[in-house]
C-alpha cells in the first residue's frame, strides 16, 4: 500500500489512480453557540505522483485541510479516502499508524530534536514503528544521503544551517518511504537563496516519483508544483494546472 512511484499527473478526475479521493468535506468548529465552518463541502482527487499546492489567505481553510489530509484531525462530515481506504471513520490509533506509515511531514518549524543528531531525528519514525535498529540506521543514512547530507549525519541541528536542518526534516519524512510527502510552508523560515535550494530538492523528489502535497500562501512557491488548488472561505475557489512549459 505505502510507496511512491507511480505515473506522474494532475487531473482531478484520475480516479483510477486517485491516491486521494476527497468528497463533500466538511469540518465546521463549535464556538460558544456559533458554528465556525472552515471548509463547506470540498472535493477534489489527487492522483500518485502528483505534485500539488493548496493555497489560500488566512482564514481560507488551508490550514485545516492540511490537517484532515495528514490525518491530525477528522472531518465533521464527508469522505476522505487514502490509498481506497476511508481514513475519515478511523479512530485515533488508526489514524496515528496511518500518519506514521503513509505521510511523511514538513513543517515550517523543521520541529527536530535539538539534542539528537541528524541520524536520530531521521530514525524516530522507525523507532515508533519498532524497526529495528540496524535496519533503522542504514534507512535513515539512505535518506540523508538522498537530501545530499551523508556527510552530516552526526551533526546536531544547532551545527547545521537552516537549510540543512530542513533537509534534515525532508530526510526524517522520505525514510517510511510514505504514500504522500505533506509539506506545510517548507521554507517559511528560511532566506531566499535556501528557499529556492529547497524547492529544487522537492522537485527532485517529484521527478524520481514522490507525491508531494505543498500548503502555502507564496505564489513562487506554488509555482513549483503541477497543480494549485486554492481555497476561499472553506471551498475551492480554484484548480488549475501549471504549465511547466511556461512556468
Amino acid at each position: 500500500m505505502s510507496g511512491t512511484n507511480g505515473v506522474n499527473g494532475s487531473s482531478a478526475g484520475a480516479q483510477n489512480d486517485a491516491m486521494i479521493e476527497i468528497e463533500d468535506l466538511w469540518k465546521t468548529y463549535q464556538m460558544g453557540s456559533e458554528e465556525i465552518h472552515a471548509l463547506r463541502g470540498v472535493s477534489f482527487a489527487i492522483p500518485r505522483g502528483a505534485y500539488v499546492a493548496i493555497m489560500g489567505p488566512s482564514g481560507s481553510g488551508k490550514s485545516t485541510m492540511m490537517n484532515l489530509i495528514g490525518c491530525l484531525d477528522t472531518p465533521s462530515k464527508g469522505k476522505y479516502l487514502l490509498n481506497t481506504r476511508l481514513v475519515s471513520e478511523m479512530d485515533d490509533d488508526e489514524l496515528a499508524h496511518i500518519r506514521n506509515k503513509e505521510i511523511g511531514f514538513v513543517f515550517q518549524t523543521f520541529n527536530l530534536l535539538p539534542r539528537a543528531s541528524a541520524l536520530h531525528n531521521v530514525e524516530l519514525p522507525l523507532i515508533y514503528n519498532g524497526t529495528p535498529s540496524h535496519e533503522r540506521k542504514d534507512r535513515a543514512v539512505k535518506a540523508l544521503q538522498a537530501v545530499e547530507l551523508g556527510e552530516r549525519i552526526y551533526h546536531r541541528p544547532n551545527e547545521l544551517s537552516g537549510g540543512q536542518r530542513q533537509r534534515v526534516a525532508i530526510a526524517r519524512a522520505l525514510v517510511n518511504n510514505p504514500s504522500i510527502i505533506l509539506a506545510d510552508e517548507p521554507t517559511g523560515n528560511l532566506d531566499s537563496a535556501t528557499s529556492n535550494e529547497i524547492m529544487h530538492l522537492f522537485d527532485e523528489l517529484h521527478a524520481r516519483g514522490n507525491t508531494i502535497i505543498l500548503v502555502t500562501h507564496e505564489h513562487d512557491i506554488a509555482n513549483h508544483a503541477h497543480r494549485v488548488i486554492r481555497l476561499l472561505d472553506g471551498q475551492i475557489n480554484s484548480d488549475e494546472k501549471i504549465n511547466k512549459a511556461s512556468a
